[in-house]
């Protein structure tokens, strides 16, 4: 599914990714964990598509991104990636079923069936009953699984999460963890997460060790 093939990446004097070499299959849960500055966001935003390497190829499903136009690469980023982020980023303004039905509008869906999709995964996620209550009045671990299921509304190929648990309590941590699994064992989702969660990184399939720059272990 995601093969990343000899990335480098500078900013400025100070190299950050050292000759990436990853492979990651088709539902596999993978998380990446080190410490602070070992280069797993860096990594994580150029599998995404949002940051661009100085050298290396990046693979998804066969696709060599770094090779798509401006138009065509974010049209590949809008159909077949889903992002998670530490703090939901949804939109205040908007419900729920709103923020979950944004990236449909953005990848061309028509109303109706963006709207039957965000709905769907909202009862999966069940928050089919706070489906027309705005960010503020739901919770931080109802917010997440929002910003999940925004994630997965047009059926990404992957997800790449970068601390999605960060700002969670336990409770809600267990929760948005399990969920992660059953959305791999029920849609065959491909997962990427960046951790610190010591918790996450041994409940996932493989777990990918970094520091300064380079792979540790995989």
């Amino acid at each position: 599914m995601i093969d990343v093939r000899g990335i480098h990446k500078s900013f400025g004097s100070l190299e950050v990714l050292k000759g990436i070499n990853l492979h990651v299959n088709q539902g596999e849960v993978v998380s990446i964990v080190g410490p602070s500055g070992a280069g797993k966001t860096t990594l994580l935003q150029i599998i995404g598509t949002l940051d661009v390497p100085d050298a290396g190829q990046v693979l998804i499903d066969g696709i060599d991104v770094l090779k798509l136009r401006t138009n065509a690469l974010s049209r590949f980023r809008a159909d077949s990636i889903g992002f998670v982020f530490q703090f939901h980023q949804l939109l205040p303004e908007f419900s729920a079923l709103e923020n979950v039905m944004m990236p449909a509008f953005i990848a061309g869906k028509k109303e109706k069936e963006a709207r039957a999709r965000a709905m769907e995964l909202l009862d999966f996620m069940k928050l089919a009953d706070r489906a027309n209550h705005r960010p503020k009045e739901l919770s931080g671990g109802e917010n997440q699984r929002v910003a999940v299921a925004r994630a997965l509304v047009n059926h990404p190929k992957v997800v790449l999460a970068d601390e999605p648990s960060g700002s969670l309590d336990s409770r809600n941590k267990t929760d948005l963890h399990r969920l992660f699994f059953d959305l791999r064992d029920q849609m065959g989702q491909t997962f990427v997460i960046v951790t610190h969660d010591e918790g996450l990184a041994t409940l996932t399939d493989r777990t990918i060790h970094m520091k300064d720059g380079k792979i540790l272990s995989a």
